[in-house]
């Protein structure tokens, strides 16, 4: 069986454990399926996802001249405190940013490698923190524009990390922390602003992975170099696909790639 299609992050629906789907154009693969069975994965060209052009993908799935362009991938899809689409103020396409922007958002903590902050849509949770391998998270406050929750994770990353550590969360380094005595403790520092939206008294999330063995050292797959792989899957993590011989590849930084899988029959 052959499949083949520009890569987009895998698609997730919560549950025990959490499924995975890649998703091509006319056909997906739900990933869980393929648990120990041998996978061969072959890059095949480029193809920017703004254009859909065959040239080289420079960031996010988008060749260069696109990624300085699109709405998309602008400073504050990065750097949610930069967005201004609640002072009527354009960045690149302000009916796009309007729609983005001017939406409830959700300040959260996740523990992933280590506890983080972090801000996403509210149409978002759990996604986000599927995407990120967090194995808990709890969100703090829920405002209604991007702009506010930027501020306030601005704020709370003085105190708390805002990075995951991709290695240590997919060797599954994980310790579990009080994720509510944290958000009791972040309170304090949250902006005046904000302060109005705190969450009081929610629950932790908790998430399971597929994941049938983890890896002890990983190493990343460059598929564009490679040009082709063969491996046996055992785990899916955040983006990343976990094969035996403990190279993993990131999905979603491989966004913009046409590849085409071949699963035993």
């Amino acid at each position: 069986m052959k499949y083949q299609g520009v890569l987009t992050k895998m698609q997730t629906e919560f549950g025990q454990p959490i499924q995975y789907f890649l998703v091509f154009e006319n056909d997906f693969l739900n990933i869980n399926q393929l648990l120990n069975k041998t996978v061969k994965i072959n890059f095949v060209k480029h193809q920017c996802l703004s254009c859909g052009l065959d040239k080289p993908i420079y960031r996010q799935g988008f060749c260069k001249s696109c990624f300085y362009e699109v709405p998309q991938a602008a400073d504050w899809i990065m750097r949610p405190e930069l967005s201004t689409a609640h002072l009527d103020k354009e960045d690149r396409d302000l009916e796009y940013e309007k729609k983005v922007q001017l939406q409830p958002h959700i300040v959260y903590l996740a523990n992933s490698s280590n506890v983080k902050v972090g801000v996403t849509r509210k149409n978002q949770v759990p996604t986000r923190w599927i995407d990120q391998g967090a194995h808990e998270a709890i969100e703090i406050v829920e405002v209604p524009n991007r702009y506010l929750a930027g501020v306030t994770e601005v704020a709370l990353k003085e105190h708390v990390a805002d990075k995951t550590n991709w290695r240590k969360m997919l060797k599954n380094e994980i310790e579990d922390e009080n994720l509510i005595e944290w958000r009791e403790r972040l309170k304090l520092y949250i902006p005046n602003e904000a302060k109005d939206y705190f969450i009081e008294n929610n629950k932790e999330t908790h998430l399971d992975f597929p994941v049938l063995q983890y890896p002890e050292k990983p190493k990343s797959l460059n598929i564009e170099k490679t040009q082709e792989y063969i491996g046996k899957l055992v785990g899916v993590k955040g983006q990343y696909l976990i094969f035996e011989d403990e190279t993993v590849f990131n999905v979603r930084a491989n966004e913009g790639l046409v590849v085409s899988i071949t699963l035993p029959v």
